[in-house]
């Protein structure tokens, strides 16, 4: 980024309008899955956070109920989101679809083990504040979701028909 020239220091980002562009235009192709992923990704942690909130904290259902009714609306809308938007799902067969909701839910089910063991663990068992567990608790689901997702669940085929 930075490279000394006659003993001053020069920005090597004193490209060209043309190459400050390509630049950018290699990034969003290389990272094209990483940004809406991460845009979803937040929409759909507010979604299990503020659903947890209203299900623990206004109807008092508890620790694991909250959690699981907050996976069941994060979850689904990370399906529907991430199949068109995200991964650019090429399921169109029924069998296709199922196979992927199947592999999308299981592996959320995984995850979401995490986040029970999380909560019920350092905030159940250990007394720090729920909200500040559970937003940890999704940080390592989004990062292990995102490996499941692009390495299992939405593989694109290759010309040949076999996966990625």
């Amino acid at each position: 980024m930075f490279h000394r020239k006659g003993g001053a220091c020069v920005c090597s980002w004193s490209r060209t309008d043309a190459q400050r562009r390509f630049v950018m235009k290699e990034l969003l192709k290389k990272y094209s899955d990483v940004i809406p992923y991460a845009v979803f990704g937040v929409l759909t942690t507010l979604a299990n956070i503020a659903t947890y909130w209203v299900c623990s904290h206004v109807f008092h259902m508890g620790l694991s109920a909250g959690s699981i009714v907050a996976w069941i609306v994060a979850v689904t809308f990370a399906y529907l989101t991430n199949r068109k938007w995200v991964f650019h799902s090429e399921a169109v067969t029924g069998k296709e679809i199922l196979r992927e909701v199947i592999a999308f839910f299981a592996a959320r089910i995984a995850t979401e083990v995490i986040d029970l063991v999380m909560l019920n663990v350092f905030a159940g068992m250990m007394g720090f504040d729920d909200m500040i567990v559970k937003v940890a608790a999704n940080v390592v689901v989004i990062i292990v979701n995102y490996a499941a997702s692009r390495l299992v669940i939405f593989r694109h085929k290759k010309p040949d028909g076999n996966d990625e």
